[in-house]
Formats: C-alpha cells, sequence, structure tokens
C-alpha cells in the first residue's frame, strides 16, 4: 500500500511546484488609439479684402504707445469692417507697428509799424518858414507755442509673416482731438479706404472676366 501512496504523493508535490514557477499570464494589450485627422489649415490671406479677423499687436511699452494702440483698437471695433480679436491665432493678420508723441516749442515773432509825417508853412514878403512833423507807431509780440507732434507706421501681416498692407501717417492735432487720436484716427480710415479700393476692383475683375484675344481666323 505504501509502495503506492509514495509515488501518488510525489506527484502531487511536483504539480504544485510547477504551478508556483508558471510565468504569469500577460495581460492583454490594450488597442491603439485612433488619431482624428485635423482639420487642413486655412491658406493664409494674401489681399487686403480677404482679412476678416485683426489681432492688434504692441507698439511699444511706453505709456503713448499704449494709448496709440488703444484708440487703432478702437476704431478699428467701431468702424465695423474688421472683427478685433484678441486670439492671435484666429486672426486672418495681425496689425504690428510702433507709434510715438513728441512735445516741442514753436516761437513766433510778430511786429508791425507804421508812420506818418506832415508839413506846413507860411510865407510873408518873400521870406517864410516851413514846420514838419513825422509820428510812428511800432507794434510788436512775441509768445511760444507747445506743438504735439505724433507719429505711427503700422503692417499688416498674415500669418505666413508676409506683409499684406502698411502705412505711415502723422498729426499735430486736430480741432477737437489730440495728435494721438488723430494720427490713430488717420491709420483706421486709411485702412478702411485701402480695403474699399480693393474689393471695387476685386467686383470690377470679376464682371469683366480676364480678357482674351480673339481667335485667329483663316
Amino acid at each position: 500500500m505504501w509502495r503506492c501512496i509514495i509515488p501518488c504523493v510525489f506527484f502531487l508535490c511536483l504539480a504544485a511546484a510547477a504551478q508556483q514557477t508558471a510565468p504569469a499570464a500577460a495581460p492583454a494589450a490594450s488597442p491603439a488609439p485612433i488619431a482624428t485627422p485635423s482639420a487642413p489649415k486655412a491658406p493664409a490671406a494674401v489681399s487686403l479684402d480677404q482679412v476678416k479677423r485683426i489681432f492688434v499687436d504692441s507698439f511699444g511699452e511706453d505709456t503713448i504707445a499704449r494709448q496709440i494702440q488703444a484708440m487703432v483698437v478702437t476704431g478699428l471695433t467701431e468702424s465695423e469692417q474688421f472683427t478685433v480679436t484678441e486670439n492671435k491665432d484666429r486672426a486672418d493678420a495681425i496689425l504690428r507697428g510702433t507709434g510715438l508723441e513728441k512735445t516741442s516749442q514753436e516761437k513766433h515773432a510778430y511786429s508791425e509799424s507804421t508812420a506818418a509825417g506832415g508839413a506846413g508853412g507860411a510865407f510873408s514878403g518873400g521870406s517864410g518858414s516851413l514846420a514838419a512833423r513825422a509820428a510812428a507807431i511800432e507794434d510788436s509780440s512775441f509768445h511760444t507755442e507747445t506743438v504735439n507732434d505724433a507719429r505711427i507706421a503700422v503692417r499688416l501681416v498674415n500669418q505666413d509673416g508676409d506683409v499684406i498692407w502698411a502705412t505711415t501717417q502723422e498729426s499735430k492735432g486736430a480741432k477737437y482731438r489730440g495728435a494721438s487720436a488723430d494720427v490713430a484716427d488717420q491709420v483706421v480710415k486709411q485702412l478702411a479706404r485701402d480695403l474699399a479700393r480693393q474689393k471695387a476692383k476685386a467686383s470690377t475683375s470679376n464682371v469683366t472676366g480676364p480678357t482674351s484675344s480673339p481667335a485667329n481666323k483663316n
């Protein structure tokens, strides 16, 4: 009987040891994520009439440059020709430039003079006397005037870095606004004029179409 039991116990021990030393099954690999194709990038604007959204970049770190930049943003928004965005990545074009304002003193002198003269006399018996009178009036003035001169140079750049529009404006102020406000207004108006000119040119080209030479007749 012991001869039968001992071999059975021996085989059971071998089986248990084999189970303990067997490598654990590797976990099932997770499926690879499916790549979502990204939307194709829109072509960069190549002309002014293709620009719809504008990002206005910094014109400088000084106070005057920041004021001019803010006035340009306000002018563009009020013109309703473009959408002004603060998201640079969504803009069709970026408006960059520099702006400054300087103060100078201009001296003005004014002078005017008036002269008057007269003569009178009496003669009697071959003798006489003559008297002359003269008077002069001189008026002069001198004053100093403070003049503010603002200048700005800007350019409109598309997302590829190509310049599609640029202008330089300067002003010494207008009747109801200072030099900085006036020069910012000039930039916005010049941009609007050039945009209208570009649209009119494109509209004319679409109506007339490309000109073609007549076919040769044999």
